[in-house]
């Protein structure tokens, strides 16, 4: 039986069998998340030492980027940059844990999440197969490409949080002082709910132009309704920077700013949607 045949075949079931398909969907797909989140959880140094902990430490990719930027616009700008006014993310304060199963817990937990990114290929790849029966076959050739570009730009966004909001946001926090009487002794249940929260919103606020796609073809939204809005848009960015960044106004700037640029995309995406359906 061809692959066009048992989607056929699937429309023509009933709702108990759709929610029977569905529920192995799931099961696979948890099943994926439990695997990766396994094989992270039995690498607990490269979990933790290496991934987790990389943007507390001073030698973090972005850090060094940064300092030799500082070394660079130093020379151009002798006046007004000095050589080590980007050198940021040094000598930053040690994590402690106050509870006798937290260092346990937020194994667990940073596993689980760290296999929810590593399986996320083919979790989309489960829920497209789930949905791809009830599409017409114009839908499902105009719909190619919806697991690569899905994935691509959920990794774009927990690779953009990871390398350039989160050593920010850490370092910022990590120094930040109202007095130099109280001294920063950060928990590490704070420091990976701030890289949680920061990569995986990251990542599904980067599916925006996805989220665009299926609303103009569903004709709720339009190119032109997306081109007025953006000054909406914009405020919209940012409460959405704002739910997933820590306080402070750097962070959900550098947010906002490729969300915008998403956003810009999906209008493209409307047009050519509305182009297609014309024809």
């Amino acid at each position: 039986m061809s692959l066009e045949q048992e989607f056929d075949k699937e429309i023509e079931m009933s709702f108990l069998d759709h929610l029977e398909v569905l529920r192995w969907h799931l099961i696979r797909s948890i099943l994926a998340i439990f695997i990766g989140g396994m094989l992270l959880f039995i690498n607990k140094n490269l979990l933790f030492d290496t991934i987790i902990f990389g943007p507390k430490k001073g030698d973090f990719i972005t850090y060094r980027l940064l300092c030799k930027c500082s070394a660079w616009l130093s020379k151009k700008f002798p006046s007004l940059v000095d050589n080590t006014t980007l050198c940021i993310g040094q000598n930053l304060p040690e994590l402690q844990n106050l509870t006798m199963s937290g260092q346990f817990t937020a194994h667990i937990l940073i596993s689980i999440v760290a296999g929810l990114i590593l399986a996320f290929p083919y979790v989309i790849y489960e829920l497209w197969k789930f949905i791809l029966p009830g599409l017409s076959k114009s839908e499902r050739k105009n719909a190619k490409g919806f697991i690569f570009f899905t994935s691509l730009l959920f990794l774009l966004g927990v690779l953009f949080s990871y390398f350039i909001i989160a050593p920010l946001s850490i370092h910022f926090f990590l120094n930040y002082q109202v007095s130099d009487s109280v001294a920063n002794i950060p928990q590490l249940s704070s420091y990976t709910g701030i890289l949680v929260n920061l990569t995986l919103g990251c990542g599904l606020l980067f599916e925006l132009p996805i989220l665009i796609y299926f609303l103009a073809k569903s004709g709720v939204v339009s190119a032109q309704m997306l081109a007025s809005g953006r000054k909406l848009a914009l405020v919209g960015c940012l409460l959405l920077s704002a739910v997933i960044t820590p306080p402070d106004v750097f962070s959900q700037i550098l947010v906002t700013g490729p969300l915008m640029i998403l956003y810009e995309v999906g209008i493209k995406i409307a047009k050519r949607v509305e182009l297609k359906i014309v024809k």
